[in-house]
């Protein structure tokens, strides 16, 4: 995960406006095949070379939650996560990831409530 911003968490009361971290990761068959795993979704578009080929993507593909999952990686362990901050998140698919595509999970803070201690990302 060459390239992320350091781990640890910052306290809330550091958190500005605009602030921004992020994760980038190659995503290899290995994450895929664990992923498929732990989550018991072992759909063959992720796992088969051949059936995914004849799919309208055109070849294997990662799990969305697998890459949606990187958000609450850099929330959790590059922001103060640990379920006090993070509520929600919208996501939006722009296109397929596949075994070897290098991926970025970025985060920037919106809003502040300290009152109610929460943070929108």
């Amino acid at each position: 995960m060459s390239g992320n911003m350091p781990r640890g968490t910052i306290r809330l009361e550091d958190i500005e406006i605009s602030m921004m971290r992020y994760l980038r990761k190659v995503v290899t068959d290995r994450d895929i095949e664990k992923f498929s795993e732990i989550s018991t979704v072992h759909n063959p578009v992720h796992l088969d070379d051949n059936y995914a080929n004849d799919t309208i993507f055109e070849g294997r593909i990662a799990h969305g939650m697998l890459t949606a999952g990187l958000i609450s990686a850099v929330i959790g362990e590059q922001l103060p996560g640990h379920g006090k901050v993070y509520l929600s998140q919208s996501l939006k698919f722009l296109g397929p990831v596949r075994p070897g595509n290098r991926v970025a999970a970025e985060v920037e803070v919106t809003n502040i409530a300290l009152s109610k201690r929460l943070v929108s990302m």
